[in-house]
């Protein structure tokens, strides 16, 4: 299949067409400017391990307690909605993946089974998110909202895919097709920076002086949330302090990932998505 949607040079598309990473020469060093050209996809049978291991890396630690094959399986089996984004042709790996699922049309189905108890029993964790539950158990029509993408892409790619994402979204619903969704639950990650647990003897960790700063994995998050009506981030099930160790970001600092839910009714969606858009896409 082609590319969903060619990003154009000029910026006159919906998406711009190059994303260019460049760094100035200063005095001390030269450095190369890189061009990489983004396309998007829809999803084919190809993308199934790369949206595997994006799965696993948004659900951290806790993706083992998925059958993340069949959620991949899933999300494979509606093509048409959300993307996939790749730098060397259709036949690649994914780097960068968004999708909705009907978490009502598939609640018989094992990885929604699944997923559903893990969310609603995060959700209570937070009295911020106290609303998820009871939408979950009230039949409602609710849009599951996952993207992924490696550490090093750029975020300039996320408004593209989820301005693609309604426009799916609106012609599945004019096929009758089970889409017409009355909210949408996002699932993300965020992070705080925590005293590290190594070098304990020469640093002398104090507890409970622990960073409380709010960090976001994915920039468009903070964005979202201004359309929430509920939001907030919830604790891994395997999370312990050796994972902050090995996901240390600074010399003293580790870094201590939390699952994070952003709520949004479907009316105010694209608004959301039109205020990403402002936020983050590149300048033409």
């Amino acid at each position: 299949m082609a590319k969903k949607r060619a990003r154009e040079a000029d910026g006159t598309s919906g998406a711009a067409g190059k994303m260019v990473e460049d760094s100035e020469s200063s005095d001390d060093d030269d450095f190369d400017m890189v061009n990489v050209d983004f396309e998007w996809f829809n999803f084919t049978e190809i993308d199934f391990h790369g949206t595997k291991s994006l799965i696993r890396q948004l659900f951290d630690v806790d993706s083992t307690l998925f059958d993340v094959s069949a959620l991949a399986d899933l999300i494979l089996s509606q093509p048409t909605i959300g993307s996939t984004v790749k730098v060397n042709g259709e036949e690649s790996d994914p780097y960068a993946f968004l999708t909705a699922l009907n978490l009502h049309e598939h609640r018989e189905k094992k990885p929604v089974v699944e997923l559903t108890k893990y969310i609603t029993e995060k959700a209570k964790t937070n009295e911020a998110l106290a609303q998820v539950p009871e939408l979950l158990s009230s039949g409602k029509q609710v849009g599951l909202v996952l993207s992924e993408r490696l550490i090093n892409m750029p975020s300039e790619i996320s408004p593209p895919m989820y301005g693609m994402l309604i426009d799916e979204i609106e012609a599945a619903v004019g096929d009758k097709e089970p889409y017409e969704f009355s909210h949408y639950l996002i699932i993300s990650k965020t992070y705080h920076e925590i005293e590290s647990t190594l070098d304990v003897e020469e640093r002398k960790r104090k507890k409970g002086k622990q960073d409380a700063t709010l960090f976001y994995f994915h920039p468009e998050d903070e964005v979202l949330q201004k359309h929430a009506v509920a939001y907030g981030s919830y604790p891994f099930t395997k999370i312990d302090e050796a994972i902050a160790d090995s996901k240390r970001a600074f010399q003293e600092m580790g870094v201590m990932p939390r699952g994070s839910m952003i709520l949004i009714e479907a009316s105010k969606f694209a608004d959301a998505a039109r205020a990403v858009k402002e936020y983050l896409s590149a300048p033409s």
